[in-house]
């Protein structure tokens, strides 16, 4: 049964420990945050996905937090079961994922457009038939030197990134929790304000 005041927040990232603190993955470490502040587990789902639910606050809107089971670009499967399932329209679908054309440590809204080159973004929205949901964008830059993007996703976050990782991880849930409760034109107001 749908909730007038659900959403469903999908953190994207690859399956497994060997990824889990790859920049690709970010995606799912904010999810991660959220869970913590809803004081909620993952568990299996139906629908090749794992999924915490459960409200920030009483009276709060109530979110279905998923990180799919599969890879990175087969997201789309996945995040469209799970709609039907919760029986949501794809404008309540918050999509949390990694931006190499941000700089790392910042946040940024959007909703719609296209998939950028990111191959998860692709899938949702091959799978889905629409951009026409919101996606937080989490910045982790641009590779140094000439290193391939496809390399530098993969790789694990920099020690010096990691110190302040917990701080870009907050930002992206403070987002998320934003988008559902004030709408996406005020955190996009607080956010994209927030740091030049």
């Amino acid at each position: 049964m749908a909730l007038d005041d659900q959403w469903l927040v999908v953190g994207l990232g690859n399956p497994g420990p060997g990824y889990a603190g790859n920049r690709h993955n970010v995606g799912q470490m904010v999810l991660a945050e959220l869970a913590d502040r809803l004081s909620a587990g993952f568990k299996n789902h139906r629908t090749n996905a794992t999924v915490a639910e459960g409200r920030t606050a009483p009276g709060g809107p109530r979110f279905v937090l998923a990180r799919p089971a599969t890879y990175m670009n087969v997201s789309g499967g996945p995040t469209q079961a799970l709609l039907r399932y919760y029986d949501l329209d794809v404008s309540r679908l918050i999509v949390v994922h990694d931006e190499l054309d941000i700089d790392f440590d910042v946040v940024r809204l959007k909703h719609g457009g296209g998939h950028g080159g990111h191959n998860g973004l692709r899938d949702i929205i091959a799978a889905t038939g629409s951009n026409e949901f919101t996606r937080v964008r989490v910045g982790i830059g641009r590779p140094p030197g000439r290193q391939p993007a496809a390399d530098f996703v993969l790789k694990d976050f920099s020690s010096t990134e990691r110190k302040e990782l917990p701080f870009l991880l907050g930002d992206a849930a403070d987002a998320v929790e934003m988008i559902a409760t004030d709408g996406l034109t005020a955190a996009q107001l607080r956010f994209h304000t927030a740091k030049s």
